[in-house]
């Protein structure tokens, strides 16, 4: 884990700690990184099935 100094809205890192139950400025960050992250991989998911690219109806069991 890398450390970097950066600055922070005050009533927004406030507003991250209540909304993630955390006690520090760091913990709230990093979870909010967490959950961004999250994020885009779930629409990345949903674009990829939206495409076509993956396919939920095909059954491997039924194959072959």
């Amino acid at each position: 884990m890398s450390r970097t100094v950066i600055d922070l809205d005050d009533e927004a890192t406030a507003e991250l700690m209540e909304l993630y139950n955390v006690k520090s400025k760091a913990a709230a960050v990093r979870r909010a990184i967490d959950e961004a992250v999250k994020l885009r991989r779930r629409m990345a998911f949903m674009d990829a099935i939206d495409s076509g690219e993956i396919d939920l109806t095909y059954d491997a069991r039924k194959a072959g």
